[in-house]
């Protein structure tokens, strides 16, 4: 099992901070995880990538050229990194992306909207991210992923960050 990840966004939305999640709760998960990113020099605003990838062996090369899952927030990050996905991918991305252009499987999930409307906090937008994602990738234990997230958030957070979790689980679901 592989799998490489790639998260792609504007900086601000989290997406960083969402790998760096996702790789802690692969690892409890007792997989092995590599997480980089990379943004703009705009920072907030700019664009953003984190990749992780996942294995149960050894991960030799920890780039990303093509993804077996995309998840873009922004048009332009679905523009840029939609070119490099693979074959049968797994592409999410926030409902208000116009999809174009790709032979993938796609689900669209309204997480912005859900961070700005539901929880009232667009900053848990990464959050949603990874509910939406829990569910589709199998290897990661939810559980795992709840534990990582409430190490990680600032402190005062977690009750918070855990129903935007939730909230993309749902979202999920309801596809």
């Amino acid at each position: 099992m592989k799998t490489e990840i790639r998260l792609s966004g504007s900086g601000g939305q989290g997406l960083i901070l969402a790998g760096v999640i996702l790789a802690e709760g692969a690892i409890l998960s007792n997989l092995n995880a590599v997480q980089s990113q990379s943004y703009g020099p705009e920072a907030r605003g700019g664009a953003s990538k984190a990749e992780v990838i996942l294995s149960d062996k050894s991960i030799n090369f920890p780039k990303i050229m093509d993804s077996d899952i995309l998840i873009s927030l922004t048009q332009k990050s679905f523009d840029e990194y939609s070119k490099h996905i693979k074959e049968n991918s797994i592409v999410i991305v926030d409902s208000s992306i116009d999809v174009h252009g790709i032979n993938a499987k796609v689900c669209k999930a309204p997480i912005i909207k859900t961070a700005e409307e539901v929880l009232k906090k667009p900053m848990t937008a990464n959050i949603i991210t990874l509910g939406v994602l829990s569910s589709v990738i199998q290897d990661v234990d939810k559980e795992h992923l709840k534990k990582a997230i409430s190490k990680r958030v600032p402190k005062g957070t977690e009750e918070l960050n855990m129903e935007a979790f939730e909230q993309g689980t749902k979202l999920i679901a309801a596809m």
